[in-house]
């Protein structure tokens, strides 16, 4: 059995119950894309040649998740590399909002991440169940390949 395939199988042991997993559909996203963009925020002092844009935390830290992701499943990786698209793309357009009003993106994101982790461990005490993390904090990066593997399987796709 594929790696990849071990370690769905086992996230997926403590995340059986129904309204455990509901929320965990919509919380790991959250924290995904809380992460990317308190990350954005730490930004490197390298602005990228022939552009305006500054290297920051979040693109590294991408690139190494991407590795991670590659090595367990190249199609898992480009369906998660699409998603972190999607998180860059709103932690962008809200950083352009910062500029014009109150709004704080670091204060959104720090909010999401805690809110979401809150719910996650309800989830966890509705399944009886502690996190996977808790044993191997690989399944952190488990987590959001667990979803979308569902995805693929939904839409007919090979992980």
């Amino acid at each position: 059995m594929r790696k990849i395939d071990l370690l769905l199988e086992e996230y997926g042991e403590s995340h059986q119950n129904p309204t455990n997993k509901l929320i965990h559909w919509i919380c790991v996203p959250v924290i995904f894309w809380s992460i990317t963009a308190l990350l954005w925020k730490v930004k490197l002092g390298f602005i990228i040649p022939e552009t305006d844009i500054e290297l920051n935390a979040t693109m590294i830290a991408l690139v190494a998740v991407a590795i991670y992701y590659l090595l367990l499943s190249p199609s898992l990786m480009m369906g998660m590399f699409l998603f972190s698209i999607v998180c860059v793309g709103i932690t962008y357009q809200l950083e352009q909002m910062e500029e014009t009003s109150d709004l704080k993106l670091w204060i959104i994101a720090l909010s999401a991440f805690v809110i979401a982790w809150i719910f996650q461990f309800v989830g966890h005490k509705i399944e009886g169940k502690k996190p996977s993390f808790f044993k191997d904090l690989q399944f952190l990066l488990v987590g959001p390949a667990w979803l979308m593997h569902f995805i693929f399987k939904r839409v007919g796709l090979y992980y």
